[in-house]
């Protein structure tokens, strides 16, 4: 080697666990260019072509800092763990974050996972939706995002989301009040809580679900690392869908990347009036979204192809439901006491008696009409 080994990486040049937490240190999330090189070459080996002074400077100006084996240690620490491909637990969504289907340059697949909670991600992740939305979400859109949230738990889908205030909170909040899995994805180390006024959301996260990062403990939030955390939200579940969102809402970007993931996505609209639901009703008309009210309907769009399909709502039938437009013409006009004669009939129908009479014969059939001493008239309850 060229220079010295820091001795904080000697073992991850021969591990690849080690090898890609260092690596999740090294290159900011959406690395292309890392996710790649370790691709081809395997962590290890892309490891110690930074160490020997190849690179580009943003990786090599880290190694300094670089210490995969305390990071591990602190996330054990914090009742934690690390997932790296090859394990159980690896979500097989994440493969397509190398894929390049969309012609647009793929958006990179995390080195490694660091989760704390006892979900088993990859059982998460292949019945899962992901809920997201504004921050600075109104009253209607919390209300939308648990009544999503309990009726998507109750289905069996874990609920995914970024653990922010607003919808993602609407969303966390209201799985775990009954019981289900819901998981968060963050722009910070799992050992941290932010937003800090989340704290004992996400902590009940981490005793009941989980929550999940691909950046090492320690690690603070930035606004890239929370457009890259998007990517991970889209990956990571069966689809996703934007309960309220702004114009220009973040929430807006973990769509637009299960588009290019050629996931499933949904929209609930808002009032027209709604400035908060502008981006919702963009995403309908501009984008391809599809329309959803209810849970049922969501689980229509992410579960099993026919497995789920929504059950037409029970409307009472109305008296003159099945009738063809001549029954109807008929039965309109027949009075509801006394009888009425066939001419009288025919003439406020206005149709010829020899059809009517035909008519009043199906009517009869039918139970929409009878005959009396005086003539025709509907029959008792029509």
């Amino acid at each position: 080697m060229s220079r010295a080994t820091p001795s904080a990486l000697r073992e991850a040049l021969e591990d690849d666990r080690l090898a890609r937490a260092a690596w999740s240190r090294l290159a900011e999330p959406g690395d292309v260019v890392a996710a790649r090189l370790v691709a081809e070459v395997g962590a290890p080996l892309a490891l110690e072509a930074v160490v020997t002074g190849r690179g580009p400077d943003r990786w090599r100006t880290r190694l300094a800092d670089v210490d995969p084996a305390g990071d591990v240690a602190a996330v054990r620490a914090a009742g934690g763990r690390v997932v790296v491909p090859g394990d159980a637990e690896w979500p097989a969504g994440l493969a397509d974050l190398d894929l390049d289907a969309t012609g647009e340059r793929p958006l990179g697949a995390p080195f490694c996972l660091w989760v704390r909670g006892p979900a088993h991600l990859a059982e998460v992740s292949a019945r899962s939706a992901a809920l997201v939305g504004s921050r600075a979400a109104t009253a209607y859109g919390q209300h939308v995002a648990a009544d999503l949230a309990v009726g998507l738990a109750d289905r069996g889908f874990a609920v995914v989301s970024g653990g922010a205030f607003g919808i993602d909170a609407a969303a966390h909040r209201a799985a775990v009040a009954v019981e289900g899995t819901s998981v968060a994805v963050l722009a910070c180390g799992v050992d941290r809580s932010y937003p800090p006024g989340n704290t004992a959301l996400l902590a009940r996260l981490a005793q009941t679900g989980a929550l999940v990062s691909e950046v090492p403990p320690g690690s603070t939030p930035t606004r890239w690392r929370f457009l890259e955390r998007n990517r991970l939200i889209a990956a990571l579940t069966r689809g996703t869908v934007v309960v309220e969102a702004a114009w220009r809402s973040g929430a807006l970007s973990t769509a637009d990347r299960a588009d290019r993931l050629h996931r499933p996505v949904g929209a609930v609209p808002g009032p027209v009036t709604s400035p908060a639901s502008a981006g919702c009703h963009r995403l309908l008309r501009d984008r391809g979204a599809v329309c959803v009210t209810s849970a049922e309907e969501v689980a229509e769009l992410l579960g099993d192809l026919g497995a789920e399909a929504v059950t037409a709502p029970t409307v009472a039938r109305r008296p003159f439901d099945g009738l063809d437009r001549e029954e109807l013409r008929v039965a309109e006009c027949l009075p509801r006491r006394t009888g009425a004669g066939l001419d009288a009939v025919a003439r406020d129908a206005g149709l010829d008696a020899a059809a009517v009479q035909a008519l009043l014969g199906r009517l009869e059939l039918s139970g929409h009409a009878e005959r009396t001493a005086d003539g025709w008239r509907r029959a008792a309850g029509v």
